[in-house]
């Protein structure tokens, strides 16, 4: 893709999600509607989504960030429903998919169905995770989403090279196909455990360098994918892996290694997000020139059918298999709580597919051995483009509604203040015992005013949590915690624009400018973090 037209891109998609989140509608679903529009504007380039390109430099950023923010304990105890989503659901959707698709469409081989319904088959990582971010679900829902996302394209990609490898003959049979899905998959989960004490370890050993470390966790993720793939292991799995470890051992690197982290992946997050929804939508055209000979009506037709497929066979497993495990197993029904079937309902609705579905589309050969071509290759494209387009819309739109509607029960905020206010409490008396313990040792000397300061600030930390859950004030609304950042944003502002005159008059330069802007920057952010819900 030339310079000029990638430049578009990302800055037309980024402000278009910019300007979206000020609506009500999710930023996903307004970026793939304007791709679809300024696919029939004269003029705009061709942007042919290119699989060499999404797959090993777009994919793994976009999961490593999902698995930084994901919780490798919650994943855990949910293990049963996550891997019944991402690897048992993928493998019927990819089998129901291909076998209704064989039997609609006249001369479509078995083979080549069965790759549709690869293509088609998982719930996308960056669609499930961009749109259920604003919905509010009850947190195990969220986090069963949120795991089938992060390893459903393992599987999806697996799956899709052996049945590939089939519809062009170099296949081995079922059971090797079975053998070389269980090599990448194992493989990759091997690879991301090989990889991810050493990377851990380089990142604690740079703790004195959050420059040097967040350049080494913008290269993780593409390390990872490389090395799984260059040994025929599965380079999702292998980022996902690594990323989850990284996370749940976040807390060993130092604090300006967190706080720039978090601030560089949430860009490049938004900005990836926002080109890959934009470029979905563009490939309409793409799409629609390569249709050849079949009619309009006639493809529109077996989209209608491979669309329902992929909907109602995610009701199909997604029922059957929250409530089977409880009825077979007392110990899954003392562990787990009850299954309200809204739960069940709004996960089985929430498959929206996404750029993962069209990467792989696209990465079908157009040719087979023996110099003919691949049946139907461009119905495959346009079914995989209009199964992706319709689960955005038509599922993403009526998510929201289908949520109030049911009024499932989103998180428990004041249960988790209560956690969060007793948490703080733990932590802030251990620590004031520290203190109290140096303050001892003749070494550690303060005057009584810095001291009774490090006591202050201990103290509000403590007391900020608990403040949530008090009063709120009669005349402006807010509580005591929220006054108190709203005020000391105030004095910080005030501080910042004296020390910007003192540097325009000359009294300091600008580096002791930057120093105690940053001090003031840092002391704003406690303010706020100390009481952000």
């Amino acid at each position: 893709m030339a310079v000029m037209p990638l430049f578009f891109l990302v800055a037309g998609s980024t402000a278009i999600a910019g300007l979206a989140r000020r609506t009500p509608v999710p930023a996903p679903l307004v970026l793939v509607t304007a791709g679809l529009v300024a696919s029939f504007i004269p003029g705009i380039p061709d942007y042919t989504l290119d699989p060499h390109i999404v797959l090993p430099l777009v994919l793994p950023p976009l999961l490593h960030s999902a698995a930084l923010d994901a919780s490798y304990l919650d994943l855990r105890a949910n293990l049963r429903p996550v891997a019944l989503l991402s690897v048992g659901y993928v493998l019927v959707a990819t089998f129901l998919v291909g076998y209704v698709a064989y039997l609609v469409i006249p001369g479509l081989p078995l083979a080549a169905a069965l790759v549709l319904g690869a293509v088609v088959a998982p719930p996308d990582a960056v669609a499930a995770t961009a749109i259920a971010r604003r919905l509010g679900l009850p947190h195990r829902v969220t986090t069963i989403l949120q795991g089938e996302s992060l390893f459903n394209d393992a599987t999806a990609i697996t799956v899709y090279k052996v049945l590939l490898a089939a519809a062009l003959g170099a296949g081995a049979g079922w059971g090797e196909g079975i053998k070389e899905f269980a090599v990448a998959s194992l493989g990759g989960i091997g690879i991301g455990v090989v990889l991810m004490v050493p990377l851990h370890w380089l990142r604690v050993r740079l703790r004195e360098s959050a420059l040097l470390e967040n350049t080494l966790s913008l290269l993780i993720p593409f390390f990872a994918y490389a090395a799984a793939e260059q040994l025929h292991a599965s380079g999702v799995l292998a980022v996902v892996v690594v990323g989850l470890y990284l996370g749940h051992r976040s807390w060993q690197v130092d604090f300006e290694t967190r706080l720039q982290e978090d601030a560089v992946w949430k860009v490049v997050s938004f900005v990836l997000e926002s080109a890959v929804f934009a470029l979905i939508g563009l490939q309409l055209r793409v799409v629609l020139r390569g249709l050849g000979e079949f009619g309009a009506a006639q493809a529109v037709w077996y989209a209608v059918v491979v669309f329902v497929v992929v909907v109602v066979s995610r009701f199909v497993w997604v029922l059957p298999t929250t409530y089977l495990p409880r009825v077979l197993s007392a110990r899954i029904r003392a562990r787990e709580p009850d299954a309200n079937w809204k739960g069940p309902v709004i996960v089985a609705w929430a498959g929206m597919r996404g750029v993962v579905s069209l990467a792989i589309a696209f990465s079908i050969p157009p040719t087979v051995p023996g110099d003919g071509s691949f049946p139907a290759r461009n119905l495959v494209l346009f079914l995989a483009f209009t199964t992706v387009i319709a689960t955005l819309v038509i599922q993403g739109l009526t998510l929201p509604p289908l949520i109030r509607v049911l009024k499932l029960p989103g998180p428990d905020l004041q249960a988790e203040t209560l956690a969060e206010a007793q948490a703080q409490n733990e932590a802030s008396r251990a620590a004031e015992e520290r203190l109290e313990e140096l303050l001892r040792d003749e070494r550690n000397a303060l005057p009584g005013p810095l001291a009774d300061r490090l006591r202050t600030i201990m103290e509000r930390r403590r007391n900020s949590v608990w403040e949530r859950l008090g009063a709120v004030n009669e005349v402006t609304g807010e509580s005591a915690d929220e006054t108190y950042r709203r005020l000391a944003r105030e004095i910080i502002e005030t501080e910042r624009r004296v020390f910007v005159q003192l540097r325009d008059a000359r009294r300091i330069d600008d580096e002791m400018l930057r120093t105690l802007l940053r001090r003031l920057d840092l002391e704003e952010a406690t303010a706020y973090r100390e009481g952000a819900s």
